[in-house]
């Protein structure tokens, strides 16, 4: 069996075919990071008017790469939700008119389920139960995983999800949009021991998260300071070990609390080489073991959509005709497969 994969949540348009035996055929992915540069952030009209342009040809190139008609195809898999509505309706459009013409299945998956199976893709897999921290520019939320679609979400952000707060401290300290990537690799310069900025909702009992805060601080030490290179490293160091330790503090909570022992971590924040490397150590000093997607599969992208998709086609959790999106979809109203 074979599922078409499309994603187009926010800012990349990204599509694969995966196969139930063969596992991942093809993807490719195309990133609006150039387009969205002159504005410091994502402009959502010029998001979804890229996706329409770019939707097709990569769909005939992932096609190709795949050596796969039509015909070949057993579903459409695409991202609903959430994410910006315009360029997810772009994407749910094309998704279900190939399903139509091609007279395929449909299957809607949910843009941060898709994160969290993204390890799935490799070929060292986690068993279920797992606990999962998906960290992204939209999203912060621990989950307790049971098995697919079995997600008891146990912490989120109350405010800016941390990649979000990484790319507005960076805007802050003048870096170029995108900027969490950008103020990560300033960090490594950083002296560690010059500021340092608090861990927030780490002293109070729960497990939600909240960043807001923190980039309120970066923002009046920013002020305060003298505007060289160094003193922005510094910052910048800061801010991330304030964030890193923040996620590992909750996380080490949420562990003592279930008693798991295995900890997938996947959204575009779980890229970042400082977080791996703690979160490595966390694990170790636990008995347990830490999986990831590969680096290209942190960010969205097509294969993770086309792998969750394939598990919803697989439970018959198909939809119909009618053309929707779901900017804002819990992700523990998902049914069980």
């Amino acid at each position: 069996m074979r599922i078409l994969g499309i994603e187009t949540s926010c800012d990349e348009t990204g599509i694969a075919i995966y196969d139930d035996e063969k596992g991942l055929l093809a993807h490719q992915l195309y990133s609006q990071v150039k387009l969205h540069a002159d504005y410091g952030g994502v402009v959502p009209e010029l998001a979804s008017r890229d996706h329409s342009r770019k939707i097709i040809p990569l769909i005939r190139q992932t096609l190709a790469e795949a050596n796969c008609s039509s015909d070949d195809i057993d579903g459409v898999a695409y991202t609903a939700g959430p994410g910006l509505v315009g360029a997810l309706l772009v994407g749910a459009s094309v998704a279900r008119s190939l399903a139509y013409a091609w007279g395929k299945p449909a299957v809607a998956v949910h843009h941060m389920e898709g994160h969290l199976l993204a390890p799935m893709l490799e070929e060292h897999k986690p068993d279920f139960p797992f606990l999962a921290l998906l960290v992204s520019g939209g999203h912060t939320q621990m989950v307790r995983v049971d098995g697919i679609g079995r997600y008891e979400v146990m912490g989120e952000s109350i405010d800016d999800a941390a990649g979000e707060a990484f790319d507005k401290t960076a805007k802050l300290l003048g870096l170029d949009y995108p900027g969490g990537p950008r103020l990560s690799k300033l960090a490594e310069k950083g002296d560690s021991s010059r500021f340092t900025f608090p861990r927030p909702m780490t002293t109070k009992p729960g497990l939600d998260f909240s960043f807001s805060g923190l980039k309120t601080s970066a923002a009046n030490t920013i002020r305060a300071e003298s505007n060289d290179d160094q003193t922005r490293a510094d910052i910048a160091r800061a801010f991330e070990d304030a964030v890193v330790d923040t996620l590992a503090i909750k996380l080490k909570r949420a562990l003592k609390i279930t008693g798991l022992k295995r900890l997938v971590v996947a959204g575009g924040v779980s890229a970042n080489r400082h977080l791996r490397e703690q979160l490595e150590l966390l694990m170790k000093k636990r008995g347990g073991e830490v999986f990831y997607p590969r680096l290209e599969f942190c960010a969205d992208n097509g294969a993770m959509i086309a792998y969750a998709g394939m598990q919803r086609l697989k439970a018959n959790q198909t939809v119909g005709l009618e053309i929707s999106a779901t900017p804002r979809w819990p992700m523990d109203e998902l049914p069980p497969v």
